[in-house]
């Protein structure tokens, strides 16, 4: 296998792990991909000017064995977008699922979100 696809794999097989919570127990976090990405947006540029400014100051860099090649405008490997992404999608994916199943279990068929932004459990807004 060729190690510069490595970091999107893993990224992937995260996605494909959790995928189940969406389908099987119903967490609904991507029936309502609107809300998930107004919820990412303000992390997402937090964290991609941090990295850039890591970057232009040399505290960290990547590894161009584990990564694509590709960068975004300022430099920043792709693969890091698609880590700042995955990594929230599948945490509340997880948040979601088990507040589904603890729903059920107390008897509470339709929770509201948990998560701030993401709106009611029946839709997008």
């Amino acid at each position: 296998m060729d190690d510069r696809y490595q970091y999107l794999l893993l990224m992937a097989g995260c996605l494909a792990i959790t995928l189940p919570l969406e389908l099987v127990l119903r967490a609904r976090v991507y029936r309502r991909w609107r809300s998930m990405l107004r919820a990412l947006a303000p992390m997402l540029l937090v964290f991609l000017v941090w990295d850039w400014v890591g970057i232009v100051r040399g505290h960290w860099s990547y590894s161009d064995r584990y990564t694509t090649g590709i960068l975004l405008p300022a430099g920043i490997p792709v693969e890091e977008l698609v880590f700042f992404l995955v990594v929230p999608i599948c945490g509340v994916l997880t948040y979601e699922a088990v507040g589904t199943v603890l729903g059920r279990v107390r008897g509470n068929r339709a929770p509201q979100s948990r998560v701030a932004g993401l709106g009611e459990r029946t839709g997008d807004a």
